[in-house]
């Protein structure tokens, strides 16, 4: 998969701590299912535009 920003929560260091909820991608999701979440470029751009302009949380995910 080109042009796609991969996340998956299983390897984030803050998983199930106080940064983990104030993360884009579980303010974006809220799932209950574990695995990977896969964005696509030009929607990782538009989030960016939200994350500068204070409309939404920026990415916290921190690989281990």
């Amino acid at each position: 998969m080109d042009n796609v920003l991969r996340i998956d929560c299983d390897d984030c260091r803050f998983q199930d701590t106080d940064v983990c909820q104030d993360c884009l991608v579980t303010f974006l999701l809220e799932r209950d299912e574990d695995g990977a979440v896969v964005i696509p470029l030009e929607e990782v751009r538009a989030v960016r535009l939200l994350q500068d302009a204070g409309l939404a949380p920026k990415n916290r995910h921190r690989a281990v």
